[in-house]
C-alpha cells in the first residue's frame, strides 16, 4: 500500500509503523509476522552501467495481549540497506600507454537492522496510544580498488567500514471516529526521537603488488565521541475504512537530519570524483487502498483475498552537490488466506526510481519482491471444563 501504516487499524496483521496499532487484535489472539525480500538494482552514472541483487529478512515480529484492551509487540526489521557494484577500465590512452589498463571498482554491502519492543492501550474504544523502544545495530562496508594489470605497479584497496549501533524511542497515536454504516476514520501520528551513534569508523588503504601487502593508512574513529546521529522523524496519516472491505490512507512523515553530522565523517561522505554530500531534511508522501471482494465467499477463493496497492514519493536525507536525491515508486500486494483464522501468505513487488542520470547522480531502478507470512491463533482461553 505505498508503505502506508501509521493511521492503519488492522487486526488480521501487525502494524509496525505505529505502535499504537498494536491494540488493534482479536484479545485472545497470538500473532507473528515473518517476511523476506530479494531486491534487482539497475544503476547508472553517463556510460556506465551496472546492476546488484541483494536479498534480506524483511521483517519478524509477534504480539501479544496484556491485560484487556492493550497488547505488546517485539520483532526486527532492516533500518536501511547497502547494496552496489561498479567496475570501469581507464580510457586515458597517454594513461594506458605509460602504465597499462587499469581497472576501478566500488562497491558497498551491509545493512543496519532495528529492534523494537512496544505496547499500546485503548482508551474509550476510540483512543489508542502506544510506545517502542528501538536498538539499532549492523555493519556497512565500502571499498574502491584501482587494479593494474601491469604487476610492476602496486594495486591500491580503499574502504570504510562501519560499525554501528544507537538507541531510540518512538511514540504513537490513533483516534478512530465512526463516520456512518460501517465506514471510520482513523487520524494517526508517530514521533521519533533522534539519538546519537555509537560504534566504529574504519577507514584503511592498502598497496597490493603479487603477494605483498603494504598498509598506507589504518585509523579507527570512535562514534560515540559525538557528532553523528540519527535524525527525528514526524510522520502523521489519515485513513478511510468500509467495515471488512476497503480501506484508503495517506501518509506524510518528515525527519531532519541537518545535524546528522555525516558531511564531516570518514566512512559517511566519501565520494572519489569530488562531489559534495551533506545532510538534510527528508520528505515522504504515501498513499495506497485495499479491497477484499467478499472476506465470506465459500464458492470462489479468489474473493476473499486482499488486493493492494499504492504510490510514493520519498526525497531522501542528503544531497550530492545541492540536488535533492528524489524516489517514486508504485507497489502492488495480495493476500491469500490460509487454513483458517487471519492465517495468510502476502506478496508484493515495489518497482520505482531513485534519483535520475543529471548533474552526475547515480540513477537506480529496482524491482523488490517480498513474501510474507501471517500467523494467527487462539491462545489465551481458560478452559470450562477439565
Amino acid at each position: 500500500m505505498g508503505g502506508v501504516g501509521i493511521a492503519t487499524r488492522n487486526r488480521r496483521f501487525i502494524n509496525i509503523l505505529n505502535p499504537a496499532s498494536v491494540t488493534a487484535r482479536d484479545t485472545l489472539a497470538f500473532m507473528a509476522d515473518f517476511g523476506i525480500y530479494e531486491k534487482n538494482t539497475a544503476f547508472r552514472q553517463g556510460d556506465v552501467k551496472s546492476a546488484k541483487n541483494t536479498f534480506n529478512v524483511y521483517d519478524f515480529v509477534m504480539s501479544f495481549p496484556i491485560w484487556r484492551s492493550s497488547a505488546f509487540m517485539v520483532g526486527i526489521t532492516p533500518f536501511s540497506d547497502m547494496g552496489y557494484d561498479f567496475s570501469s577500465y581507464e580510457t586515458d590512452k597517454d594513461i594506458i600507454g605509460n602504465v597499462g589498463n587499469i581497472n576501478y571498482d566500488s562497491s558497498g554491502n551491509g545493512s543496519v537492522y532495528q529492534v523494537f519492543l512496544g505496547a499500546g492501550v485503548t482508551f474509550w474504544k476510540r483512543l489508542s496510544v502506544g510506545a517502542e523502544l528501538l536498538y539499532y545495530f549492523g555493519n556497512l562496508d565500502k571499498t574502491t580498488n584501482m587494479e593494474f594489470v601491469n604487476t610492476s605497479y602496486r594495486s591500491i584497496n580503499n574502504g570504510h567500514d562501519l560499525t554501528i549501533r544507537g538507541l531510540t524511542g518512538k511514540f504513537g497515536l490513533q483516534y478512530e471516529q465512526k463516520l456512518g454504516g460501517n465506514i471510520s476514520m482513523v487520524l494517526g501520528a508517530t514521533y521519533r526521537l533522534g539519538t546519537n551513534m555509537k560504534g566504529y569508523s574504519t577507514t584503511y588503504s592498502y598497496a597490493i603488488q603479487s603477494s605483498v601487502t603494504d598498509t598506507l593508512k589504518y585509523s579507527v574513529d570512535t562514534l560515540s565521541k559525538g557528532g553523528v546521529r540519527f535524525g527525528d522523524e514526524l510522520g502523521v496519516g489519515i485513513s478511510i475504512r468500509g467495515g471488512e472491505q476497503w480501506s484508503a490512507e495517506f501518509n506524510y512523515l518528515r525527519s531532519d537530519w541537518r545535524k546528522s553530522g555525516f558531511d564531516s565523517r570518514n566512512g559517511f561522505s566519501l565520494s572519489n570524483d569530488g562531489a559534495r554530500f551533506s545532510s538534510a531534511v527528508s520528505q515522504s508522501f504515501r498513499a495506497g487502498f485495499e479491497i477484499v471482494p467478499n472476506r465470506n465467499d465459500i464458492r470462489y477463493y479468489f474473493r476473499r483475498c486482499a488486493y493492494r496497492a499504492g504510490v510514493y514519493f520519498d526525497q531522501s536525507y542528503y544531497k550530492l552537490d545541492g540536488n535533492s536525491v528524489n524516489s517514486v515508486g508504485i507497489t502492488l500486494g495480495i493476500t491469500l488466506p490460509v487454513f483458517r483464522w487471519y492465517n495468510g501468505i502476502s506478496i508484493g513487488v515495489d518497482m520505482g526510481q531513485r534519483a535520475s542520470t543529471r548533474n552526475n547522480m547515480i540513477r537506480e531502478r529496482y524491482a523488490m519482491f517480498v513474501i510474507g507470512f501471517n500467523i494467527h491463533d487462539i491462545w489465551f482461553q481458560k478452559p470450562r471444563y477439565n
